[in-house]
């Protein structure tokens, strides 16, 4: 993996300044991922955003009984998501106060659902081991910078014989260029990633089973297709000279990250695993 020295207040302290932009922009909802294109409905990230988390659901094997822990929650969608489909119960913990707020502030218009969300880190989490028999998440593990800490904490909280389903960013190629770090790296504090071999083995290391390991390189890159075009389109009209500074900067990040995708410094995987019964 290369390295980077951002530390876990500073992926903090970005993801609580930058909520509202990415709120006003991206998705009202809080929905912040990469999205699953479906074939005939390519230019529809919303729809893609949500078949994401159908095919995360899919493939993790969940009923009613599952208590769900999902590591890095963000907005919360995806365990409302969860909650709402299969009925299960759960927490979501997320670095970001803010968004863990807005998770609660939605969870209060959704009444019945056995979930909540707490502020606090993935590589010292507040639960009893084996206290979950799913564990779920959805492209922020990456940015964790102490990933075999955090692999062995979700380890740690699993029961024998549980699910980890889970989205993340890659990055295929040990170094990068400095084009790639700026726009794609720097941008949201990552420091730097595996590959999907790499991810893998890490997980192996730490006493999981792999069941699925998926490159979805074609998705991430039409995600920031589409959403570089969203941004340019809605910076013709929005209101505030700093807003369309920021769409327009956001356009441009977009259009950098294709030209990483397609040279093996950016991608994007699905992975389920099972942790191994002592």
């Amino acid at each position: 993996m290369a390295s980077r020295d951002y530390s876990e207040r500073d992926v903090e302290e970005f993801f609580d300044q930058t909520l509202q932009n990415y709120l006003s922009f991206w998705d009202s909802d809080g929905v912040l991922h990469t999205g699953y294109f479906a074939a005939g409905n390519e230019g529809d990230y919303q729809a893609a955003a949500q078949h994401t988390s159908a095919v995360l659901a899919a493939e993790m094997m969940i009923d009613g009984s599952s208590r769900v822990l999902d590591a890095g929650s963000g907005c919360g969608n995806f365990l409302l998501y969860l909650a709402r489909e299969y009925g299960c119960s759960g927490e979501g913990l997320d670095l970001s106060e803010k968004r863990v707020k807005f998770a609660m502030d939605r969870l209060t218009a959704a009444p019945g659902l056995r979930i909540t969300f707490r502020h606090g880190s993935v590589t010292n989490m507040p639960y009893q081991a084996g206290a979950f028999t799913h564990v779920v998440s959805q492209d922020s593990l990456c940015l964790v910078p102490d990933k075999p800490r955090s692999h062995a904490e979700i380890a740690r909280v699993l029961a024998p014989g549980g699910i980890f389903a889970f989205s993340d960013f890659l990055q295929p190629k040990e170094h990068v260029s400095e084009r790639a770090r700026r726009h794609v790296f720097d941008r949201v504090r990552w420091n730097g990633g595996y590959s999907l071999i790499g991810y893998q083995e890490a997980l192996d290391s730490c006493g999981f089973e792999i069941l699925l390991a998926r490159n979805l390189r074609s998705h991430i890159r039409q995600t920031y297709r589409v959403l570089g075009e969203t941004a340019v389109e809605r910076a013709k009209t929005v209101p505030g000279q700093s807003a369309r500074d920021w769409m327009l900067s956001f356009a441009e990040s977009c259009r950098e990250m294709q030209v990483a995708i397609d040279d093996e410094e950016f991608g994007w995987g699905i992975f389920v695993a099972r942790k191994r019964s002592a």
